[in-house]
């Protein structure tokens, strides 16, 4: 009896789905992604650094949908949302080029709802 080996080189062969969920440091509602820059010392000493958005991972009740939505999202744009009157409301008025794939979807279901 044989026993077939089957070894796939990821360089050749895209016949996968990675299972691992990298967590992006870029907000789903507003797009903010980190920032490049300088650490300057007293000397006047420059090295690289990365200036991060501060993401929360936050539930938003969809008055529409009548779900939870649950975002990572930046601190700021909770802040809109909120200014808004919602996240329905929010989204309405949302450019598509910001949102994230997950975020287009819930947009498309409400604006077919609305």
């Amino acid at each position: 009896m044989k026993q077939l080996e089957l070894t796939l080189d990821p360089a050749i062969h895209k016949n996968y789905i990675t299972r691992i969920k990298i967590m992006s440091k870029r907000c789903e509602l507003t797009g903010i992604s980190p920032l490049k820059g300088n650490n300057v010392s007293h000397a006047k000493n420059k090295t690289k650094r990365r200036f991060l958005p501060n993401l929360k991972k936050v539930i938003f009740r969809s008055d529409i949908l009548k779900k939870n939505v649950k975002l990572n999202v930046a601190n700021a744009a909770v802040r809109t949302v909120d200014f808004k009157g919602g996240l329905d409301k929010f989204l309405i008025s949302a450019k598509k080029a910001k949102l994230s794939k997950k975020v287009k979807k819930i947009k498309a279901s409400i604006s077919a709802k609305s």
